[in-house]
């Protein structure tokens, strides 16, 4: 069965770093897209970036030039560098994936959570000042 597992969340305090990894299994067929979201309880999940072949990327506005997403498929791994971290970053860190062509981003770039079948259990990231 396909599982998504991520790692590497933790406490860090504001302007620090974090690098989150997502590793894949059970897929049949190569994922399309892959992507990050995040979630703070009672709200929505919110895209946060999304990686897809050629290494086309697209960024929520509130991280372009702070985090990196990344994908390495011979190790079936993606990640998301994060640098510069904020307060408002502090959420439940999800990956996600997709092996349907194509993807949807909202009208800012960010990728959408109905566009992904696959999900993670989450890992917590959380910023203090």
């Amino acid at each position: 069965r396909v599982q998504l597992v991520e790692s590497g969340g933790g406490s860090v305090q504001a302007g620090g770093s974090l690098t989150l990894s997502c590793v894949t299994s059970g897929f049949t067929q190569r994922p399309y897209r892959m992507a990050w979201f995040r979630q703070l309880s009672g709200q929505e999940r919110e895209g946060v970036a999304l990686i897809a072949p050629s290494n086309i990327t697209r960024y929520a506005a509130s991280v372009i030039g702070r985090f990196t997403i990344s994908r390495d498929d011979t190790k079936n791994t993606m990640s998301l560098k994060m640098n510069n971290l904020k307060l408002e970053d502090t959420a439940t860190y999800y990956c996600a994936a997709d092996t349907r062509v194509g993807f949807q981003t909202t009208s800012a770039g960010a990728p959408v959570a109905h566009d992904y079948t696959n999900w993670g259990q989450g890992t917590q990231v959380t910023v203090s000042s």
